[in-house]
C-alpha cells in the first residue's frame, strides 16, 4: 500500500473535441484503465475552475490564447477557457474508470491563481493537500499518467520529487502539448528534478 497511480487531469476539454485539446489524449484512458489495478491507491485529478479565471485569454484584453502574460506569482500561460467548474468539458472521459479512485482532488479553482501542480498551486507555494494525504496513508511512491506531460504532469512530478516521493512518468500513458518547445523542456526538468521516465 505503499505506492499510488496518479492519474492527472483525463477529462473532456483536454481530449479531442474539447476547448484546450492535446492530440491524442484520449487514447490513453484503456491503458490507465488497466495500470489502475497494479496500485494500492488510485487518485485522479481534476482541473476545475471557475468561470472568469484569470488564466483564461478571454479575461485579458488584446491577449490570445497561447500567449504569455505576467501574474503576480510569475509568467503565466493564457489558455482558451476550459474545465470550468460544472460544465461538460471539466468531466473526465466517459471511458475512465472513475470509481476506481479513492481520492479526487480539485485544482485550480482559486481564481486568481493556475494550479498545475497537483501539489502546489502556481506560486509553488499554496498546498492542495495532497502530500499530506500521501503522507497520512503512508504512501511514497507514485506513479504519474495523464495530461499533459509538459504542464500538469510535469509539475506534480518535479514537485513530488522535490517533497521526497519516489516519481516515474510513464511517459506512454501521457500526452504533451509541446507549446514551443515545452516537451523537451519538461522532460529535461523532469529528470533534472530526479523522476523517473519510462
Amino acid at each position: 500500500m505503499s505506492d499510488a497511480l496518479i492519474v492527472i487531469d483525463v477529462q473532456n476539454d483536454f481530449c479531442p473535441g474539447g476547448a484546450l485539446a492535446v492530440p491524442e489524449g484520449d487514447t490513453i484512458v484503456g491503458g490507465i484503465n488497466a495500470l489502475m489495478a497494479e496500485f494500492g491507491a488510485v487518485i485522479l485529478t481534476q482541473d476545475w475552475h471557475p468561470a472568469g479565471h484569470s488564466s483564461f485569454a478571454s479575461m485579458h484584453e488584446g491577449k490570445a490564447p497561447m500567449e504569455m502574460t505576467e501574474m503576480p506569482y510569475g509568467p503565466q500561460v493564457l489558455w482558451p477557457d476550459h474545465c470550468v467548474q460544472g460544465s461538460p468539458g471539466a468531466q473526465f472521459h466517459p471511458d475512465l474508470e472513475v470509481d476506481r479512485a479513492e481520492l479526487i482532488l480539485r485544482k485550480g479553482f482559486n481564481r486568481d491563481i493556475d494550479s498545475y501542480s497537483a501539489f502546489f498551486e502556481n506560486d509553488h507555494v499554496t498546498p492542495t493537500g495532497l502530500e499530506g494525504y500521501l503522507r497520512t496513508r503512508g504512501i511514497d511512491r507514485l506513479v504519474m499518467v495523464g495530461l499533459a506531460t509538459d504542464f500538469c504532469v510535469n509539475f506534480s512530478a518535479v514537485d513530488a520529487a522535490k517533497l521526497g516521493f519516489d516519481v516515474t512518468v510513464r511517459e506512454e500513458l501521457c500526452r504533451g502539448i509541446d507549446l514551443d518547445g515545452s516537451l523537451a523542456a519538461a522532460r529535461d526538468g523532469m529528470r533534472g528534478a530526479g523522476v523517473v521516465l519510462a
